[in-house]
């Protein structure tokens, strides 16, 4: 009984440890769409932004990428904030990947984690995985999928920031 409860404790402070470890955007190297290496670190500059994870293969991720998009200038009346969609994909579908957000216009920071650095550091492992980073680069909100309406969630949320 004894070691079931240290194992279950050594579980709970393991757990706790990574939570609060992920609870900050990780500081890794991806590519912008100038084939530069940036550090994520860059990101944070006192303004919230919605941090997306998605895919070329993903219809979820475009969709809300492209909600996002449509909802972007009117949305920022109401909040100072910033996207920033950041592609998974592997350095054989980072062309297309540049391709897509390109064709669809996007006005937002686009990344590119064809190494999948990024991705591991916060754990993600369905995509779209979205969420909210403070102007202070801590995590405050995190969503897996999408479905139509959810984004207004993160609206919500972004509001929240502002008043705080």
């Amino acid at each position: 009984m004894m070691k079931k409860i240290s194992f279950l404790i050594g579980v709970f402070f393991v757990f706790s440890t990574l939570v609060t470890y992920a609870q900050v955007l990780p500081d890794v190297k991806v590519e912008n769409t100038r084939n530069e290496i940036i550090s994520t670190k860059i990101l944070v500059d006192g303004k919230p932004f919605i941090l997306s994870f998605w895919g070329v293969t993903c219809k979820p991720c475009i969709t809300e990428l492209n909600t996002l998009n449509e909802l972007l200038e009117e949305w920022r009346e109401e909040v100072d904030f910033n996207i920033v969609a950041v592609s998974i994909d592997d350095s054989r579908f980072t062309a297309r990947a540049r391709s897509m957000a390109k064709g669809f216009g996007w006005d937002f920071i686009c990344l590119f984690d064809k190494n999948q650095n990024l991705k591991r550091a916060m754990n993600v492992s369905l995509t779209p995985q979205t969420y909210i980073v403070d102007g202070n680069g801590k995590i405050v909100y995190s969503h897996s999928g999408y479905t139509p309406g959810s984004e207004l969630e993160l609206l919500e949320k972004l509001k929240e920031l502002q008043k705080k």
